[in-house]
């Protein structure tokens, strides 16, 4: 018997049939075709092709099963990732979704027997963080985007930086509101008067040796002469004494400052150290390691080429080893040493951008001896520390 006409009642009604989703128990998943029951569905097992599948399954099952599987978590999490983001659904309500459309690779194919395994695995590997209540297993989407991560490690220096600023001064005016109400009392300030006499007749005499001045009438030259010889005694003793108190607290003063002259070197050479250092050392050429474990096992402790910065802060890093490019982080990176004899670039601090030779390294220093090649300073050795170079590419 033929087939129906296209237009006939019969071709109508099974490409309505046809057309919404099927029993799941009547799809093929090799052959990826959906039978409408269970006479369909047997005639095609009995078909000629699907044997030929069958065989080829046949040779490297797992091949097929991690390729089905894979392939249903990609299409799964890209679902949750832009249909609900971070925000924390019911894995079913995800997955009937997911199952809406009819092209969709079907569990049964995957190396997952049930939904609640599936959900157990992505809380395992880290894909999601799951729970389970009283109505089921509830998953949340973890956003590894490297952009993503930087954007909220940006927000969150600068949302710690704000709340360093607001307890500083909460700080400031505590210390200010302590001060007034201990309330040391302040000093009268002194009241100086003009100097004035009762009488034009009368006059001034001013004793040296003590402590305030005394105003009266002279009474006789002799008397004048021996306050003055007593008072000029007095103040060549005073000038005496000032002066041995000087000497000494000169000498003091140069002691303290032979003994703290190393110090102060110390600290300026500290300072200057720190002057030109930066909190950001990517560079391009250089090789460096993937520390982060957001990126999944296939990545991490890998080691990859840095091929252009961006921002000073990320960079475009080729993998040696699958030769993948991915946008990372400086924080998700950490520099590479090599072999002694090996030619380094240094990233951070007074030799920035300058290749040197791995000399030696110093294990209980964390730091490594190299010799300049580039440079004013060509030819010197220098000690530099595990961070602030990296192996030339």
């Amino acid at each position: 018997m033929g087939k129906a006409d296209f237009l006939s009642p019969k071709a109508i009604a099974n490409r309505i049939k046809s057309k919404g989703l099927q029993k799941l128990r009547w799809y093929c998943q090799m052959c990826q075709k959906q039978c409408r029951d269970e006479n369909g569905f047997k005639c095609h097992c009995m078909s000629e092709s699907h044997q030929r599948q069958l065989l080829l399954a046949s040779e490297d099952p797992n091949k097929f099963m991690d390729y089905f599987s894979d392939e249903f978590k990609n299409e799964f999490l890209e679902l949750l990732r832009r249909r609900f983001g971070t925000k924390r659904v019911h894995n079913n309500i995800v997955y009937n979704e997911y199952i809406s459309d009819r092209e969709h690779v079907h569990m049964n194919s995957t190396q997952w027997e049930t939904l609640t395994d599936f959900t157990k695995w992505l809380g395992r590997e880290g894909l999601c963080k799951v729970d389970e209540t009283p109505k089921g297993w509830y998953i949340q989407y973890i956003d590894r985007d490297p952009e993503t991560i930087r954007l909220q490690e940006e927000q969150a220096r600068r949302k710690k930086a704000d709340l360093d600023d607001e307890e500083r001064s909460a700080k400031f005016i505590n210390e200010q509101v302590r001060r007034g109400r201990d309330g040391k009392e302040v000093e009268e300030t002194p009241v100086f008067t003009e100097l004035k006499r009762e009488s034009e007749e009368e006059k001034i005499a001013f004793n040296l040796g003590a402590s305030a001045c005394v105003a009266g009438p002279s009474k006789s030259s002799s008397a004048l002469g021996a306050s003055a010889l007593k008072a000029a005694a007095v103040a060549a003793a005073a000038s005496t004494k000032r002066k041995d108190a000087a000497s000494d607290s000169r000498s003091e003063k140069k002691k303290k400052s032979a003994l703290e002259e190393i110090m102060e070197m110390e600290a300026r050479k500290k300072k200057k150290l720190d002057a030109v250092r930066t909190d950001y050392w990517m560079q391009p050429n250089i090789v460096i390691k993937v520390v982060t474990k957001r990126l999944g096992e296939k990545y991490h402790k890998k080691k990859g080429v840095v091929m252009e910065v961006r921002d000073k802060y990320a960079a475009v890093v080729k993998m040696i080893d699958s030769g993948d490019k991915l946008k990372l982080d400086q924080n998700h990176v950490e520099t590479v040493i090599p072999a002694p004899g090996k030619r380094v670039l240094i990233l951070n601090g007074p030799y920035r951008d300058v290749e040197a030779v791995l000399e030696g390294i110093d294990e209980k220093n964390f730091s490594a001896t190299l010799t300049l090649e580039t440079g004013s300073q060509k030819g010197k050795r220098v000690d530099i520390a595990y961070e602030d170079f990296s192996k030339l590419a």
